[in-house]
């Protein structure tokens, strides 16, 4: 069950990273709000977020199947970092009790990092992998 769990796991990360990136490439307006609303428009310039979409995209089908993960775990995990810090008003404070432009469905982003984090941590034990320990 375990090593079924991780590759599950493993899988819809990946998956989301497709979307995140499949995202920027076909909705790039939509990236830069992201970017001017959540992430102090650092980002807000259409090549970097196409630019930013291709490697997301890329990372995603590479942590769908478990291709060097060693490698592409760690960007893995800034992203998702750099994602949760962009939503911290909503890890903070949910309902938005306390923080301006907070909001409860954003509180997962704190979620998904960890599951970066445990996918990380448990590297060797993901055998579903094309990567896996020989």
């Amino acid at each position: 069950m375990k090593k079924i769990s991780i590759m599950l796991l493993r899988i819809s990360v990946g998956i989301l990273m497709i979307l995140w990136g499949i995202d920027k490439l076909i909705n790039t307006s939509h990236a830069l709000q992201v970017s001017d609303h959540f992430y102090w428009g650092l980002f807000s310039n259409a090549l970097a977020q196409q630019v930013f979409g291709v490697f997301e995209t890329l990372l995603g089908v590479a942590v769908v199947l478990g291709w060097k993960r060693r490698l592409f775990y760690p960007p893995l995990i800034v992203i998702n970092a750099f994602s949760a810090l962009g939503s911290w008003k909503s890890i903070i404070d949910p309902w938005g009790w306390f923080l301006e432009g907070a909001h409860v469905l954003l509180y997962p982003g704190l979620i998904i990092l960890f599951a970066c984090v445990v996918l990380q941590a448990f590297l060797n034990d993901d055998v579903y992998a094309l990567d896996k320990p020989s």
